[in-house]
């Protein structure tokens, strides 16, 4: 018997002990005291306990109210919890025509001192993409777990590879070697599913980490030795739908639980219904109430039940295990309403947390629309601090591919920058090269490592949030655009690989050189508040030549990205604003010193990072 299953198994054991056979489920399954909301919805499953009574006494819990939806297996019942309550636990009796027909254990927990007041990621992070199947196998006794049939199998790209949470734990010295500060993991809950398991977007029980990754302890273990090394971890989470192997798809509470359910309706994928002054109600419900994929059951967070369960689960793994931020799949996709009020409350409870949606559109005007502070002409207020900013990925690898000789791109890219008088607040949106749903920026710039350059060097010193893609520091390359094939081991991760990107051994001399290009440039980032939080200058691009500036009262640093196959001569007195009186500045890639006089050399297809003196 594996140690995993023991582990789940004891598990089970100890929640039969709380709780007789008519309860089997209770979530959230404890609480903590001290919060802000003093609101507390519990969903319990047990077979006919639909009309009981709820009896609880326990000083400082109040039942305001018990709720019996359409199916008998369920209650949801809210409490109210005083400022004053005291940690401990007490206990859930429901009862029938007088009989007990359950009892349940609930506890009460002590927040961690100043979790209310926990640091969200913002611009002075970088975060790590980590797609945890394929980073690294730490504990190969995981990696296959009776009672979920999508075993181990690494020939094949949709297959699971083994990787986990331990292996992550091992290798968190080189994560903060490298110089990130965040960790952002693709899901990590249960995805009991016959196949495709391994991405992690089909949960099947929010409660609980995927056996087959490790526990809920490891993974409360991986964020507080990750948060020793000044590391955060971001959790990915997904409201829009679950998986079709969730335990809820045999019994659902309500008919309305899922949306189309039972049938099978496809999302139109027009997520610009949520916007669209002139969109038809059909059109609206066909993109929102529609399935993903048919393995992907749509959820319906109108149902008041549905969105609040969805909301506490969030704020419990926050809680649980001491999260700084949650990024959202598929943002446009869950009703707008229910996560504008899911931001709301994650915010009243942690004010400095960090919430990051996904909405894949290259028209900054979609982007905007949904982040905190914007005026939509519809009254839409949508909350969230933070977005993808796909639109700057687009325009960054399009100006790096589509120059023809000394016609440069960089138009391309200087362009989608002065869209930024569209959001609220650019410097917090999360900017990146490449990520798990696309083909790698190395090979998006033709596996041309000058190019590469170019772009890495622009992220990390642009505004907003990097996130770089776990293995892009030694230049991975894969078949394929998406899917299983941008999604490959990490070298070194498994026992027997050949090459180790970790230690480098057998890595190349190019994957080394890149290895420590990063290396520098991010630990330089980590300690240079001026790209945290100085203002933006940049220049109209000319001879394939992108100028940018980032300054603050006490520092001033100018970018320069040639893009040219040509050394190139710049004329400083166009850069006057940028340069003032300062007359040198330190290349922080190569260590080397230019003077800054009338003119500047720029060698060919070259970054340069001035800290100006």
């Amino acid at each position: 018997m594996k140690k995993e299953y023991i582990v789940f198994t004891a598990f089970i054991l100890i929640h039969c002990m709380n709780a007789t056979a008519q309860i089997d489920r209770v979530e959230p399954p404890f609480w903590w005291t001290g919060m802000k909301n003093p609101a507390l919805q519990l969903m319990i499953h047990g077979e006919n306990i639909g009309g009981s009574k709820v009896r609880i006494d326990y000083k400082g819990v109040d039942l305001k109210a018990v709720h019996t939806p359409e199916n008998p297996n369920y209650l949801f019942i809210d409490l109210e919890l005083s400022p004053d309550v005291e940690p401990g636990s007490f206990e859930i009796s429901l009862t029938q025509e007088n009989k007990t027909k359950g009892n349940y254990e609930y506890e009460l927990k002590s927040r961690e001192p100043g979790s209310a007041n926990r640091e969200g990621f913002n611009s002075s992070d970088v975060m790590c993409l980590i797609m945890p199947d394929r980073f690294a196998n730490g504990d190969p006794g995981n990696d296959e777990i009776p009672g979920m049939p999508d075993g181990l199998n690494r020939d094949d790209n949709r297959g699971r590879h083994g990787g986990d949470i331990k292996g992550i734990l091992d290798h968190l010295d080189y994560i903060a070697d490298m110089g990130y500060t965040a960790i952002w993991l693709n899901p990590v809950l249960e995805n009991n599913q016959p196949d495709m398991s391994y991405h992690g977007y089909s949960t099947t029980d929010y409660y609980r980490i995927d056996p087959r990754l490790s526990s809920n302890e490891d993974y409360r273990e991986l964020c507080r030795r990750a948060k020793e090394k000044g590391i955060k971890i971001i959790m990915d989470i997904i409201f829009n739908h679950c998986g079709s192997g969730h335990w809820w798809m045999d019994d659902m509470p309500s008919g309305d639980w899922i949306n189309f359910h039972p049938e099978y309706v496809q999302t139109t994928h027009r997520r610009t219904v949520n916007m669209d002054p002139y969109a038809s109600e059909y059109d609206r419900k066909m993109m929102v109430d529609g399935w993903f994929v048919r393995t992907m059951p749509d959820l319906n967070q109108r149902n008041p039940f549905m969105a609040k369960y969805l909301i506490q689960n969030s704020i419990w793994w926050i809680e649980y295990v001491g999260l700084a931020g949650i990024r959202q799949d598929t943002y446009p996709y869950p009703d707008k309403y229910m996560i504008a009020d899911w931001n709301k409350l994650l915010l009243e409870e942690y004010p400095k947390f960090t919430v990051v949606g996904e909405e894949w559109s290259h028209n900054p005007g979609l982007i905007a629309y949904w982040q905190k502070g914007q005026i939509n002409k519809d009254g839409y207020q949508g909350y969230t601090p933070s977005m993808m900013d796909f639109p700057l990925q687009n325009a960054l690898s399009r100006s790096l591919r589509e120059r023809e000789g000394r016609n440069s791109g960089w138009m391309i890219l200087y362009d989608a920058l002065t869209s930024d008088f569209l959001y609220p607040d650019p410097y917090n949106l999360v900017i990146f090269p490449d990520n798990h749903d696309m083909q790698r920026f190395y090979m998006q710039v033709g596996m041309d490592q000058d190019l590469y350059k170019l772009g890495i060097t622009y992220i990390l010193t642009t505004r907003g949030i990097p996130q770089i893609y776990y293995g892009s520091e030694i230049l991975m390359t894969h078949t394929g655009s998406r899917g299983g094939g941008s999604r490959k081991d990490f070298p070194g991760g498994w026992e027997g690989d050949r090459v180790n990107g970790f230690t480098g051994e057998n890595l190349g001399q190019d994957e080394k050189a890149m290895q420590e290009f990063f290396r520098k440039l991010l630990h330089w980032r980590k300690n240079s508040p001026v790209i945290h939080s100085g203002k933006l200058i940049h220049y109209v691009p000319q001879e394939g030549v992108y100028v940018f500036g980032r300054y603050n009262e006490d520092q001033r640093v100018m970018i320069i990205l040639n893009q040219d196959p040509y050394d190139v001569t710049l004329k400083l007195d166009r850069y006057v604003e940028l340069v003032g009186n300062y007359t040198s500045g330190r290349d922080v890639i190569s260590d080397q010193i230019f003077e800054l006089g009338d003119e500047l050399k720029v060698p060919a297809l070259t970054p340069l990072v001035l800290e100006l003196k």
